[in-house]
């Protein structure tokens, strides 16, 4: 087979099953250039590149020349059938050849373009792992320096004698169609010097709104991936990793186009294509699915172990001190951190368990939310902090809303990819008054919680999109939103005097097993795990227990189960024993205890 380096879209097109088992090896994968960390002047225009990242936007199908004639320019004569996939421009020696846009051997293909960002909230330390991970410069050398074909600009693409148009969509939805079934609907970015007409009025689009970060102040990097197969298989906020051929030509920019400024169709088209030197163009020839954000576990197998087996131990130690000396309070958020929706169905989502520590000591300690979240920080691929004040609930957007001056799908602060840990922070939130757009975010938040479901605002109407976002709540007195579990600190006097010097610490100490407690965490959030081979009679003969003490419901059997089951996990184990489901038993006498006693006052713990 040819080196991977030399591969063109003409190579792949006739070989697209060679190529495709040649990229499922993790090897062949990890030598391509990850455009995340890889500069764009560094890559030439065709070459292959890999991009990590979340679906954020679904735009229209477009109709492409599939395969075209190409002829010569003074007497006509055929010179071959020229392929077209896997490119956005016609290829051809612009002063001898032309292309035949009525020949015979003409096909038309069908493409879909996906605006991916790079995954929201990603921690430094994440993006430095993959940064370090640096591709062969002899992968570079071998890149093809020449073209013995000239590119066709877009604009003379677009101004043919039959009028055909290469970038026109199959078909143009109204404004006020639904979309199907997991898909945002049309949404299209576009350059920063595009104007859009709203209400007659010009509105020019920064690179912020083009870029459509979810996290404005950490923002993201993004490119249009353009797929040839299995349209109906992405789904909206999954995690993919695309291998295809860059193009970056400036010609596909479309503020470039000369159009009547109150043509309706001058904003669509700018919005499809956006300038290539800010959001760059994938042409998909591999996508894979991304089970997890942690890029330490690239090219590990996910049942691959940590070599400290006890690396649980240090974890737990770390999120003791750092909660006060409170181990119970340790062990729930150790849970918390790997936790996940493994069970899916249309009434509940089950394994997530958001969290909210309650009797957060805050008198003169202004700054320990923002501590306590830079340990998570450091653990976490993927996380963010966010203070709860009125300002930023009552001007932030938190859901994605649909823009229909440029049919496009404007991002949220929650809308975010898999497994990236949410930690509110409600101490900082004063008396005040919410605005409308302050209890709507409230509600948002609240039914993320509740179901790990988004609502998306189309302005006339509203869908439901799956997530898997784990929240953590931390408050002083119990929280105004319905997490799965709130557990009010039992904090230790003197730990509360030397938690600024504990938490400077904990970040020395953790440092020689950080790769450790990183990796251990993410493969025990994705690791298999039985509950089956566990007694079901032990089950049932403690729940009529616990309904004899305490009047327990179906939800506090479902809500033991979780706990025990992520126990077992937070242990390194893969199967539910009588010591993890005893351990859970414990810790949830003990959180209602502390539960009963906080709804009395704060004097009572």
């Amino acid at each position: 087979m040819l080196n991977i380096s030399s591969w063109t879209p003409e190579y792949v097109t006739a070989n697209e099953e060679k190529c495709a088992e040649h990229l499922a090896k993790v090897e062949v994968r990890n030598s391509i250039p990850l455009l995340n960390s890889t500069q764009l002047h560094h890559l030439q225009d065709n070459s292959l590149v890999r991009f990590r990242g979340m679906i954020q936007d679904m735009q229209d199908p477009e109709c492409y020349l599939e395969s075209y004639e190409v002829r010569e320019k003074v007497d006509g004569n055929p010179i071959r059938v020229q392929n077209g996939k896997y490119r956005d421009v016609l290829v051809m020696a612009k002063e001898t050849e032309i292309v035949d846009f009525k020949g015979a051997n003409n096909c038309y293909g069908e493409r879909r373009s996906l605006f991916v960002i790079s995954i929201p909230g990603y921690n430094d330390w994440a993006v430095a792992h993959e940064s370090r991970t640096k591709t062969d410069d002899s992968f570079y050398s071998k890149m093809s320096t020449t073209n013995a074909c000239t590119k066709r600009s877009h604009d003379e693409a677009m101004d043919t004698d039959d009028g055909t148009t290469m970038r026109s969509p199959v078909k143009k939805p109204s404004r006020s169609a639904e979309p199907a079934a997991g898909e945002p609907g049309t949404g299209q970015i576009r350059s920063t010097e595009n104007v859009v007409l709203v209400e007659n009025k010009p509105r020019i689009l920064s690179a912020e709104y083009l870029l459509n970060s979810p996290i404005p102040e950490r923002p993201s990097k993004a490119c249009l991936v353009k797929l040839y197969s299995n349209f109906d298989e992405p789904k909206l906020n999954t995690l993919i990793d695309v291998v295809g051929f860059l193009s970056m030509d400036p010609a596909l920019d479309g503020s470039t186009d000369q159009m009547d400024e109150f043509d309706d169709e001058m904003s669509e088209n700018h919005a499809t294509n956006p300038p290539p030197s800010l959001i760059p163009r994938i042409h998909a020839i591999s996508i894979h699915d991304l089970k997890h954000t942690n890029p330490m576990l690239q090219d590990q197998h996910d049942n691959t172990e940590t070599s400290n087996c006890d690396i649980w131990k240090d974890i737990q130690n770390l999120l003791t001190q750092c909660l006060f000396e409170d181990k119970v309070a340790a062990d729930y958020l150790f849970c918390h951190l790997i936790s996940t929706v493994y069970i899916r169905n249309e009434l509940e989502s089950l394994g997530q368990f958001s969290l909210n520590l309650a009797n957060v000591p805050i008198e003169n300690l202004t700054s320990y939310t923002e501590g306590l979240y830079e340990i998570l920080e450091l653990l976490l691929p993927a996380s963010h902090y966010f203070p709860m004040t009125l300002e930023n609930m009552n001007t932030k957007q938190f859901v994605p809303k649909k823009d229909y001056a440029t049919n496009k799908l404007t991002s949220g602060l929650l809308q975010l990819a898999p497994h990236t840990h949410l930690v509110l922070d409600e101490t900082k939130l004063q008396p005040g008054k919410l605005e409308t757009s302050g209890v709507e975010a409230v509600q948002s938040i609240a039914n993320l919680i509740k179901t790990q479901k988004l609502k998306y605002n189309f302005q006339f109407y509203q869908l439901e999109f799956n997530t898997d976002v784990p929240v953590l709540v931390v408050s002083e007195g119990r929280s105004m939103l319905p997490t799965n579990c709130c557990l009010p600190l039992l904090p230790d006097s003197d730990a509360i005097k030397l938690i600024g010097e504990t938490l400077k610490a904990g970040k020395h100490f953790i440092q020689p097993k950080l790769t450790d407690m990183r990796k251990f965490l993410t493969l025990q959030r994705i690791q298999e795990f039985d509950m089956k081979t566990f007694d079901p009679e032990i089950i049932q003969n403690d729940f009529i227990q616990m309904r004899k003490e305490f009047d327990a419901s179906a939800d506090d059997l479902h809500s033991l189960l979780v706990l025990a089951r992520l126990i077992g996990l937070s242990r390194g184990k893969k199967m539910l024993d009588r010591e993890c489901w005893e351990y859970a038993k414990q810790l949830e006498r003990e959180r209602k205890r502390r539960t009963d006693l906080f709804a009395k006052g704060k004097n009572e713990l």
